[in-house]
């Protein structure tokens, strides 16, 4: 399966080939560079890889910007030592791409898959006339492959998805560059220290993790730690809140410091990854499903017809306790597990995934109406979260509300969509050791001087 299509053919006649990185923050696996590599032998033009650091991103803050900019500088030293000229760019996205591609041969694009990102690719092919090309490589099966509809849930899409896996599990061979470049850094952009460059930009917000650093050489070894002392309990242990039994790959996923390609081949045939590549692929591809074909994909009203209604009359439902954004933000609640579990996201930017769920549940029965609990939920993940502002996490919250579920007894507040609780919790999990590993992470916090705020 070619993962690089052509979207507008021309000749080029240009001075150079642009690949503009965005989605795919990576030097590794990245089939839209080594097509560009490719195009840049076949013409003898020289190849330039561009990145836009835009302050004006959606919920761009200091850690998701930290994150990045930490991965940024692995590719940035991968990039020099293959000859390939990086230049790094300050400003609005588009304005700064649709410069720097004037006057281009061609330009080579990755692909992500939220509105703001389609409309950059739109307004690419309306402004420019030169040959533009776009790899999909931020998923296993391309997604227009998998399916051309929203599919209902999980069982829907395993099986129109299941069959063509093998046949893409296709990496990117690293292509070596004919024509090197001497001038390997753009004159516009020089590399301060994070903390730094991000003063400058007077970018705010939640303070850098304490636990995950960007990066694919992280990623790397991330990975290498999963395979070698988790995977093999991974089906068993994974949804223990206090066991470190998942990958932890999911912020590097969002940025693209990591191709789920590489993952999928380091992982399959082990003990314990049948269940690991069902949410590797079946359900984190489920995701990019929903937002391609919902355009609703963060709001209300992409929740199925039963959950709107079923929740839509329990809405006066007495509720013992409601919160504010502010307080949820704080982790001020009378429940303490959910407060730790916001206490990890505060200070780490990611929490787990079974907690996720629990944290999503409670802010509906919290909250003055579904709508407000909605908007609460998709506020905290995606200011909070390394992996939010991304498709995994708008189909997380909106099975909290019943998207990708079926309807369940009927009760207050929920209605028919699927309820959680605390002693729940405690009959699967011994919840002290979350929450004593929850306060770790706040104390880790403050010895490194950085007390994290909402």
């Amino acid at each position: 399966m070619d993962r690089v299509k052509e979207l507008r053919g021309g000749s080029a006649q240009g001075d150079r080939v642009v690949y503009w990185m965005q989605a795919s923050q990576r030097s590794e696996c990245n089939h839209a560079l080594e097509h560009a590599v490719e195009l840049s032998n076949n013409t003898g033009k020289p190849l330039e890889v561009l990145f836009v650091i835009d302050p004006g991103y959606p919920s761009a803050n200091r850690r998701s910007f930290t994150f990045m900019i930490q991965g940024l500088q692995d590719v940035a030293d991968r990039l020099s030592e293959r000859g390939i000229a990086f230049s790094v760019r300050q400003g609005d996205m588009m304005t700064e791409v649709m410069e720097h591609v004037a006057g281009a041969a061609a330009l080579v694009m990755d692909q992500g898959y939220l509105r703001h990102q389609i409309r950059w690719y739109e307004q690419i092919l309306e402004s420019t006339e030169i040959p533009v090309w776009q790899a999909e490589d931020n998923v296993v099966v391309p997604v227009s492959m998998a399916s051309q509809k929203e599919e209902w849930s999980a069982a829907t899409l395993r099986r129109r998805i299941t069959p063509l896996i093998d046949e893409n599990m296709v990496s990117a061979p690293e292509r070596e560059l004919r024509s090197r470049s001497d001038r390997i850094w753009d004159e516009g952009y020089a590399w301060k220290g994070v903390d730094e460059y991000l003063d400058s930009l007077d970018m705010t917000g939640p303070l850098p993790s304490t636990q995950h650093k960007g990066g694919q050489n992280e990623a790397s070894k991330r990975l290498k730690r999963f395979l070698d002392e988790r995977l093999y309990r991974y089906a068993e242990k994974r949804n223990e809140p206090s066991g470190q039994w998942t990958s932890d790959l999911s912020p590097y996923l969002h940025f693209g410091q990591i191709s789920p390609l590489t993952i999928a081949g380091e992982v399959s045939g082990r003990i314990g990854s049948e269940v690991f590549l069902e949410e590797l692929i079946v359900r984190r591809e489920l995701a990019v499903n929903f937002v391609t074909y919902n355009p609703s994909y963060d709001g209300f009203e992409c929740l199925p017809d039963w959950a709107v209604k079923t929740l839509d009359e329990h809405r006066d439902d007495h509720r013992d306790y409601t919160y504010s954004l502010q307080e949820l933000e704080k982790g001020e609640t009378h429940d303490v597990y959910w407060n730790a579990a916001q206490s990890e996201m505060l200070a780490t930017g990611k929490m787990h995934n079974y907690m996720r769920m629990y944290l999503g549940k409670k802010i509906l029965e919290w909250s003055e109406t579904p709508e407000k609990a909605y908007e609460a939920a998709i506020t905290l993940n995606d200011r909070y979260e390394l992996d939010g502002r991304d498709p995994n996490g708008y189909a997380g919250v909106a099975w909290c509300f019943g998207k990708h579920d079926r309807p369940w007894k009927e009760r207050g507040i929920f209605g028919k969509v699927r309820y959680m609780n605390a002693k729940g919790l405690e009959r699967k999990f011994f919840m002290p050791a979350y929450v004593e590993l929850a306060i770790s992470y706040l104390q880790d916090a403050e010895n490194n001087g950085d007390r994290p705020r909402a």
